[in-house]
């Protein structure tokens, strides 16, 4: 959050210095470049990482979350309307590495938005997740792990 204000304050120290009549929204996005240049020059001093890391994990988290969503709902739109007897309900569990209750909680919320599973039960020391899938067929039970390996892989990125 540091270093978003800093960035800010030096985009309008930018503004100010170049003593134009009046604000450019221009002359304020150099500025902010400029910042950005400083800062990620600067970020190891700060403690932290640079900040626009976290805004390029959250675009590819929303990117994988919505291939997905739209490859899940094809699927159990598929399996609605041409597969109902081919449908092979049941049970997956699933381990994960997981530890503060808002990454476990993010991950739940997660998995049950997707079509086609939802989480009925969490173990008591929150490492294992106990998911109904509408297909159990190794194939899709590979399919539903893999998706839920990449979600809690970017969950860990987040919040590192």
């Amino acid at each position: 959050m540091r270093q978003v204000v800093l960035n800010i304050v030096i985009a309008f120290l930018w503004v100010l210095f170049q003593d134009e009549e009046s604000f450019k929204i221009s002359t304020f996005f150099a500025g902010y470049l400029i910042g950005l240049i400083v800062i990620y020059i600067l970020h190891r001093f700060f403690g932290q990482q640079f900040y626009l890391r976290k805004v390029w994990v959250a675009i590819k988290f929303l990117a994988v979350y919505l291939y997905q969503l739209i490859t899940s709902s094809m699927t159990t739109i598929n399996y609605i309307l041409f597969k109902t007897k081919e449908m092979n309900p049941g049970l997956v569990t699933y381990e994960t590495k997981l530890a503060s209750d808002w990454e476990v909680s993010f991950l739940t919320i997660l998995i049950i938005i997707t079509p086609g599973s939802t989480v009925i039960r969490i173990s008591k020391k929150k490492q294992k997740f106990f998911i109904h899938a509408i297909d159990v067929s190794e194939k899709e039970k590979k399919k539903l792990l893999k998706s839920i390996q990449q979600y809690e892989g970017l969950i860990l990125e987040v919040t590192e």
